[in-house]
Parts: structure tokens; C-alpha cells; sequence
């Protein structure tokens, strides 16, 4: 577990210090990161939730990291991602000529690194303050790699996003400050012990939640995401949307199924889902209506993370509660896939073309065919079409919510389910319209297009393997969930 937060921290300083060497240093990170995730992914299989106390103190006193099925799952997707990236990414800028570009990968790589450090540490956190400091590195870190765009509607969504940052941390922190002075503790585990009913908890969980959920850009609070991943580079746009957001969701679902499953009631349940109901409606057809892919890709996030926050209304219910918990996470790793898939080739594209204009994309299947089919798969479990991943995903949410008689939830499902198709048909309807192209457009590296179809294959073919991922998620699941499974 030490391995995996200082093998990419180890990558980041190392690539600060010999920035020539940031490519190299980010591949040694990878197989390390990888390695040390694949052991851990034994012991967790074999030997159960494993547990390790930094300096040998345990909590309350020290710092525990703990690797359970939801965090390898989690490490496992961050791995995944990351290594794609650090695949994509050399081609991706090496092209671009000038003082500017070389300045974008110089600080690249060490920003990379350093957001995956942050990333693995906070799935391994085990307190809520800890949570705080991960979710901090991960948000600066997040924050400078929008800005290596370098445009103006690009440090301008950095600000945007900031602004926002900023004081949704400080929220959580007062959060955090008034559990410690309630419950003398911040630990996860005897948090769940020592928590009960009061003004002081609920005011506490509300500020938590309000940073963690502007932090997710959940709705009404996501109005700085389409600019921020429409203007990044490629690389991070796809960091962003299939990893920097997941983190704070990973910390909603450990303060409210984990810490404190006793406050979670009905009006707080249907409250997160209602925002991620309207998230789902408002995101996708504001994506209908988007004149740039980048930005079409980027409102789908916002409506793509409505559906993981459907867990929460269903998944705190005992009937059902197990289906859609596994529904939930199974589409959590579907999207992190087919959102990696799909703004790479977006950045592709812009690439060839020198354009993301969703008109001007008449002919693409002509000289892009391996793009153009990468972001048809992606787009085929965005929808949530069988035998993706996705779709294994919402049908496991369809038939908690049915089981339960939660039919408004279902009513949902498929209704953006259906808009997800509308927008990404939008697409594909002009990719395969065939014209006399007036231009050649510039040919891209190979590495740049495989790597987006392959984890937009991923993204399909994992719904036809989802019993792995799903069986993982029973090792150490929260004590809510333990007798809601079948």
C-alpha cells in the first residue's frame, strides 16, 4: 500500500527535478504502481481486508491505510486509466512546436504523477482528515493541469474551477473539525461506533457534503466542469473526468455508508438521488445541444455521474440495497472507461482536423476509422446498449429501483438513457457521412488511437466479465450493506 502512493509521488519529484526524464519516470511509476496494486489485489483475494498501520501506530493515534474490495477496485481503475495516459500522452504533445508546448509536457508529467499519488492515498485513507489532506493534493493538482492549455478560455476555467475548490475544501474541513469535537476521533471505523443523532453531526455532514458534492460537480453545482475538461489537453480531460471526480464520490459513499450509516434517512437518500435525477436530465440534454464534441463530452459527464448518486436512494435500502450498490460501482468503472475513451478521441481528432466542430465531422470515418470506432463503443455503454458494461450497470440499478418500488428511479434510468443514445448518434451520423474532403488532415500515431479503442473495448467487454469486479466488492463491504445482498 506504501508502494502505491510513493512509487507515483517518487515519479513526481523525480520528474520535477530532471524534467527531460518525465516520460521515462512516468512509465517506471506505472509498471510500479501496477505491480504493487497486483499484490495487493492478491492478498486482499486471499487473506481479506488488508490493514497497515504507517510507523507501526494505529488509529486514533496514528495513520491506518486499509485496502478492502471497494478501494482495489477503485486503485484498480485509477491504474488503468493512468496507464493509458501515460501511453497516450508522449505523442500527444510531442507534435506541438514551440517554447509553450515544450513547457506543457515539462510540467505534465510531474503533475500526472503527483495526481496519481494523491488518488491512490485517498482510496487508502482510513480518517477523515486524511481524506481532507488527499482530496487537497488532488484538487491542486487537478486545478494546474487545466491550465497547461494555456489559452485564455482555458486560465479562465481554471479560475472558475478554483473558486470552487477552494472553498468546497474549506467546507469540508469545518466538517471534519466539528465530527472531532463531537466524537473525539476522525477514524472511519470508530466514527461509525461513536456517532449518534444531533444538530452538531447533521450541520458537520451537511458541510461535508455540500464541498464533496460541488467537488463531484453534481448538479446544481457542476457549472464548472464542461468548461474545465473542454478546454484542458486530452490527457487531462480524461484524467479529470474518469478519476479526478470519482474521488470525492468515494468519499460520500465512505461517510455515509461507512461512518455514519446511522444518519443516512430516507430525505437524505432521495435528496442526493433527486440532484442526480435532474443531473442526468439537465447534463444530457445540454449535450444535445453542444456545437463541439469537447464540450458535448464534457455535459455528458455531469449527466453520467447523476447515475452514481442513484446508489445512494437505493442502495440504503435493504430490499435491493446489494444490486444497486453493485450497480452503481460496476457503472462507476464503465464510465471511468468509455469518458477515457471518449475524450481521447476527441483530442485526436482535434489533432487530425485542427477542430472539434460537431458539424465539420462529416467524412471522419474516412481518415480517423479506428477513432471513429472507439467512440462508437464508448458511446454504446454510455447508453447503456448490451453487452457493455454500462448497461450491466444500469440494469442492476433498474431492478433494485424496481424491486423496491422505487419506479421513479427506473423512469430515469431510461430516460437518459435514451438521450445518452440521441447525442452520441448526433455524432456518429456525421462521422459516417461521406464527402470529398477538401484538406488531408495531419495523421496521428497509432499508440493514440489504440489506446482509446482499447479501453473503449474495455468498456463493453467488461459486462460480459462483471462477476470479477462484483465479487471484489464483497470483501470488506460497509456493515449497511452486509445483510443486503442475496
Amino acid at each position: 500500500m506504501a508502494v502505491l502512493v510513493l512509487g507515483p509521488l517518487g515519479g513526481a519529484a523525480g520528474a520535477f527535478a530532471f524534467p527531460k526524464g518525465g516520460r521515462r519516470l512516468a512509465g517506471v511509476a506505472a509498471v510500479t504502481a501496477v505491480l504493487a496494486l497486483l499484490v495487493l489485489a492478491r492478498e486482499v483475494v486471499t487473506n481479506g481486508v488488508q490493514l497497515h498501520r504507517v510507523g507501526g501506530w494505529s488509529a486514533p493515534l496514528g495513520i491506518d491505510l486499509r485496502g478492502d474490495g471497494l478501494a482495489v477496485l477503485m486503485l484498480a481503475i485509477t491504474a488503468l486509466i493512468a496507464g493509458a495516459v501515460t501511453l497516450y500522452a508522449p505523442p500527444y504533445f510531442l507534435p506541438q512546436a514551440g517554447a509553450e508546448s515544450r513547457d506543457r509536457e515539462r510540467w505534465f508529467w510531474p503533475l500526472f504523477l503527483f495526481l496519481w499519488s494523491a488518488l491512490n492515498a485517498l482510496f487508502l485513507s482510513r480518517d477523515i482528515f486524511n481524506l481532507y489532506v488527499t482530496l487537497e493534493l488532488l484538487g491542486f493538482a487537478a486545478v494546474t493541469l487545466v491550465a497547461l492549455a494555456g489559452k485564455r478560455e482555458a486560465l479562465t476555467a481554471t479560475m472558475r474551477y478554483l473558486l470552487v475548490s477552494l472553498p468546497a475544501s474549506l467546507f469540508y474541513l469545518m466538517g471534519v473539525a466539528l465530527v472531532y469535537g463531537q466524537c473525539a476521533t476522525v477514524d472511519l471505523s470508530l466514527l461509525a461506533a461513536k456517532a449518534e443523532r444531533g444538530p452538531v453531526l447533521w450541520v458537520a455532514l451537511a458541510l461535508m457534503t455540500g464541498g464533496l458534492v460541488a467537488k463531484a460537480a453534481l448538479f446544481p453545482l457542476h457549472f464548472w466542469l464542461p468548461p474545465a475538461h473542454a478546454s484542458a489537453p486530452a490527457p487531462v480531460s480524461a484524467l479529470l473526468s474518469a478519476l479526478v471526480v470519482k474521488g470525492p464520490y468515494y468519499i460520500l459513499l465512505r461517510l455515509w455508508f461507512e461512518a455514519f450509516p446511522a444518519l443516512m434517512t430516507p430525505a437524505v437518500a432521495q435528496g442526493l438521488g433527486a440532484l442526480g435525477a435532474v443531473a442526468i436530465v439537465w447534463g444530457s440534454i445540454h449535450a444535445l445541444m453542444q456545437a463541439r464534441l469537447k464540450l458535448l463530452v464534457a455535459y455528458s459527464t455531469v449527466a453520467q455521474l447523476g447515475y452514481l448518486f442513484l446508489l445512494f436512494p437505493l442502495a440504503a435500502v435493504r430490499e435491493g440495497g446489494w444490486l444497486a450498490w453493485n450497480g452503481g460501482l460496476l457503472f462507476l468503472a464503465a464510465h471511468a472507461c468509455a469518458k477515457t475513451a471518449l475524450f481521447l478521441t476527441a483530442g485526436n481528432i482535434l489533432q487530425a482536423a485542427g477542430h472539434d466542430r460537431i458539424k465539420g465531422l462529416d467524412g471522419m470515418t474516412q481518415v480517423l476509422p479506428v477513432s471513429a470506432f472507439a467512440f462508437g463503443l464508448a458511446g454504446l455503454s454510455l447508453a447503456g446498449l448490451p453487452p457493455s458494461s454500462g448497461f450491466a450497470g444500469k440494469w442492476l440499478l433498474l431492478s433494485a429501483s424496481l424491486a423496491q418500488g422505487q419506479w421513479w428511479w427506473a423512469a430515469v434510468i431510461l430516460g437518459g438513457s435514451l438521450l445518452a443514445a440521441a447525442y452520441v448518434m448526433r455524432v456518429l451520423s456525421h462521422a459516417f457521412t461521406q464527402v470529398a474532403l477538401a484538406t488531408k488532415p495531419r495523421p496521428l500515431p497509432a499508440v493514440q488511437e489504440w489506446t482509446a479503442l482499447v479501453l473503449a473495448a474495455l468498456a463493453v467487454g467488461l459486462g460480459l466479465a462483471a462477476q470479477g469486479p462484483l465479487a471484489l466488492l464483497r470483501l470488506g463491504a460497509p456493515v449497511v450493506l452486509g445483510g443486503a445482498g442475496p
